[in-house]
């Protein structure tokens, strides 16, 4: 009995195994059915919510075709360029700049974001429509087709934004223009234009020249250009010519914005021959109040300061002195900070000109008071030397405030006449005689005139016993020359 049961068990087994193997070989194609028809089913029923797992796929915006199959992807060989061969390839370009993040000197370069778009045309990627519409691919389908490979020229640095993809959008459309038709009614294959966009950062070159800083204009421009195809195998072009290049609303700290403007050319290697060449050319002049605040005035401030010690008694040696050096150690500091923050170029800047000149006013403040007292010191030493200061005089008292003597402190008091002497007797008689002979010469004549010729000596004697006339004509001629100088330097870098 138990054989029979056993038996009967195994007929039922083998009877089922087959109807098992037929379900399970079905099921996963009616899951996949059921993800693709039943989509739209899906989204009513759950209040316009769609399950990731069915909507993951569907990254072409195709519920039914892969990107990949609907353009032929696997039949074409994409490391090749669209009519290889043949003419060179047009590849229009446009640009849209969204910011210009910064702009250093010290560095010498820009850092610009923009939105790079080509257009070309591939009909590889030809494919049936219906509807004529374009359709939209992201980065994932970029990888696997042909793009032209344009590079920054003078790049340092640059990237695509990947927040939260790669910003790249690829699209694909027909022209218009029937290549062919197939047997298929209702479908039409068409020449397809490809066109791709980047949101793009990049740091470039900027040859700067700063011989007028900071009342400067600068002239910076992005270079776009193929790697590795030069002109016969692809062309660059703005495709809507001027109106190819559009920024937005650009607000820079410390320049303005004067122009931008798109231009083209060709650039030569000595290797591979003529490359096509797009530029974006764009003009900043810079704002000049930033400086006017942080330098001119304070470097103004300093040189009419150390004029202050042309007001205070020559006799008045610490309050000077400390004047004059507090005034060059500050020229000297404001100096240093403007080198700092500048490139270390070998030619003069205006700005270098400026404080290098009001450098030179503050130094000859010290030593015009350096002179002054140098020669009141000499000519009170005469006067001591010369017996007129009087016995009772303490010079250390007098000389303790300054290190100088007074004028006031010191009694001139005419020289006592000598007593009569056999030497002195005879240089009296020579003395007569002299002005006997001078005497009996004829008077000159009419028309002629005696002119006693100074020598420097004597000026110098003149100037060192009036040595306050020194800082007299100081509070007129420094402030003039220095008002001279203004003129001459704002009116020859503001017609610039």
């Amino acid at each position: 009995m138990n054989l029979v049961l056993l038996a009967f068990r195994l007929m039922c087994l083998a009877w089922l195994w087959p109807v098992t193997l037929l379900n399970d070989s079905h099921r996963p194609n009616k899951r996949r059915h059921k993800d693709v028809y039943l989509g739209e089913n899906t989204k009513n029923q759950h209040g316009g919510r769609i399950d990731f797992k069915m909507k993951k796929s569907d990254s072409t915006k195709s519920l039914l075709i892969k990107s990949e199959q609907l353009l032929r992807i696997e039949d074409h060989d994409f490391a090749m360029r669209p009519g290889f061969g043949g003419a060179a390839i047009p590849v229009g370009i446009d640009v849209q700049v969204e910011s210009i993040d910064s702009i250093s000197e010290v560095n010498m370069d820009f850092t610009m974001t923009l939105y790079l778009r080509h257009y070309w045309q591939d009909d590889r990627l030809a494919f049936p429509s219906s509807s004529n519409r374009s359709r939209t691919f992201d980065a994932r389908l970029v990888k696997k087709i042909w793009v032209p490979d344009v590079f920054f020229v003078h790049s340092k640095r640059s990237f695509i934004h990947d927040t939260t993809m790669e910003n790249i959008m690829l699209r694909v459309y027909p022209d218009g223009n029937i290549l062919y038709s197939v047997s298929a009614p209702s479908y039409t294959i068409h020449i397809i234009d490809c066109a791709l966009r980047f949101r793009i950062t990049v740091t470039a070159l900027c040859a700067m020249d700063f011989s007028s800083f900071p009342l400067d204009t600068q002239n910076c421009s992005l270079e776009l250009e193929s790697y590795a195809y030069n002109e016969n195998d692809l062309m660059l072009y703005w495709k809507n010519g001027n109106d190819s290049l559009r920024t937005d609303e650009i607000v820079l700290s410390q320049f303005f914005i004067e122009e931008f403007h798109p231009s083209f050319g060709l650039a030569f290697y000595s290797s591979t021959g003529w490359y096509n060449r797009l530029y974006i050319n764009f003009i900043l002049r810079r704002h000049i109040f930033f400086f006017m605040l942080q330098t001119y005035f304070p470097t103004m401030l300093m040189v009419m300061l150390s004029w202050v010690s042309f007001w205070i008694d020559r006799r008045a040696v610490p309050a000077r002195v400390s004047l004059g050096i507090t005034t060059v150690l500050t020229m000297s500091t404001i100096i240093t900070g403007v080198s700092a923050s500048m490139p270390q170029v070998s030619y003069v800047k205006a700005v270098d000109i400026y404080l290098w000149a009001s450098f030179l006013f503050v130094f000859l403040s010290v030593i015009e008071y350096a002179t002054v007292n140098y020669f009141t010191t000499v000519e009170e030493m005469k006067k001591l030397k010369g017996g007129k200061i009087p016995a009772n005089f303490n010079a250390t008292q007098t000389m303790a405030f300054d290190g100088c003597y007074h004028d006031n402190d010191i009694d001139l008091m005419p020289f006592p006449e000598l007593p009569s002497t056999p030497n002195t007797e005879r240089s009296r008689t020579a003395t007569l005689r002299n002005s006997r002979n001078s005497a009996a010469e004829p008077p000159p004549t009419e028309g002629t005139r005696l002119r006693r010729k100074k020598s420097i000596k004597h000026n110098l004697s003149f100037i060192m016993s009036n040595s306050y006339m020194i800082d007299s004509y100081s509070r007129v001629i420094f402030p003039m020359t220095y008002l001279l100088f203004n003129i001459i330097y704002w009116s020859l870098y503001s017609s610039r």
